[in-house]
């Protein structure tokens, strides 16, 4: 009950953060500062990796993700270890995806996360080909390790790169 109280504390002070800053003005790009602000619970560091159902592999799922939605390799998505759903808010079918602040490398994106899995040990995180090749844009890296991963309350994100 603790975190869920947490969570609305956290949500409604993000959305006074972002929303008052943008009152009188045209919303535009989320900045840095706005972002890492809402970061709510802990930062989880470890490695990611890239996941495909539609590309061949034993490991990989089908092409629904957890929440229900279809695989998408053109969105700004990812998978979450599936120990860490409840850090999460859940990642169920039918409800609504939650969003993550992923840092590597010297940069940040947003994305969806919309799908859990069984990830091989060490890696938290699985990001779609679109997310990974943000940090890594000839795909020839396969882990990137000391990645970041911070869950955003709220559910008003418009993933992809934080400026």
């Amino acid at each position: 009950m603790l975190f869920g109280s947490s969570a609305a504390v956290c949500g409604a002070v993000v959305a006074l953060t972002i929303f008052g800053r943008a009152a009188g003005s045209e919303i535009g790009a989320v900045h840095s500062s706005d972002v890492v602000n809402a970061a709510c619970g802990d930062t989880i560091v470890g490695a990611a990796s890239m996941y495909n159902p539609f590309k061949p592999g034993k490991e990989e799922g089908g092409p629904s993700t957890a929440s229900g939605e279809r695989y998408d390799r053109s969105a700004w998505a990812a998978a979450i270890k599936t120990s860490l759903r409840r850090k999460f808010g859940g990642v169920e079918f039918g409800a609504r995806p939650k969003y993550a602040l992923v840092e590597a490398a010297g940069k940040k994106v947003i994305v969806k996360i919309n799908d859990v899995g069984p990830l091989r040990p060490g890696r938290i995180i699985d990001l779609n080909e679109r997310t990974m090749s943000y940090f890594d844009p000839s795909l020839q890296l396969g882990v990137i390790n000391d990645v970041k991963v911070s869950p955003l309350a709220g559910d008003y994100w418009s993933p992809g790169p934080v400026s």
